[in-house]
């Protein structure tokens, strides 16, 4: 319960509704480097026509390999950070199937970012 001589201090928590606002910048800026790290090596190492032909596997693989980088540099629970990366996948798609790859990648970003927040990191118990 909160006595009248606490309202003057309210103490910030770092979140934003039911969204860690910290941890989401964090997973944000993680899986933006992870991604275009890969996608730079990816594309030194491999032909184009390698992406036309089997993009459609590299793409969500790699996408869902950097969210387990993510979660596991963030501390943040595996599961649920993949189920999130997954869901993020979706308007990812679409984008792609438009023609806006790129921007589908941003929007997973963003939606990614947000799930993990949500769910927050694990917490450690010392015994």
């Amino acid at each position: 319960a909160m006595l009248a001589g606490d309202l003057g201090r309210a103490r910030p928590t770092g979140r934003i509704g039911l969204v860690d606002g910290g941890l989401f910048v964090r997973t944000a800026v993680v899986q933006v480097v992870a991604v275009a790290l890969a996608s730079v090596a990816l594309g030194a190492a491999l032909p184009e026509d390698f992406f036309e032909d089997w993009g459609w596997v590299t793409g969500p693989a790699v996408w869902m390999g950097c969210a387990a980088l993510t979660a596991r540099l963030l501390e943040i629970p595996l599961g649920p950070a993949l189920r999130g990366a997954a869901l993020a996948g979706l308007p990812s798609l679409l984008a792609v199937l438009i023609g806006l790859h790129w921007l589908g990648v941003l929007l997973a970003v963003i939606v990614f970012a947000a799930w993990c927040a949500r769910i927050g990191r694990r917490e450690v118990v010392w015994t």
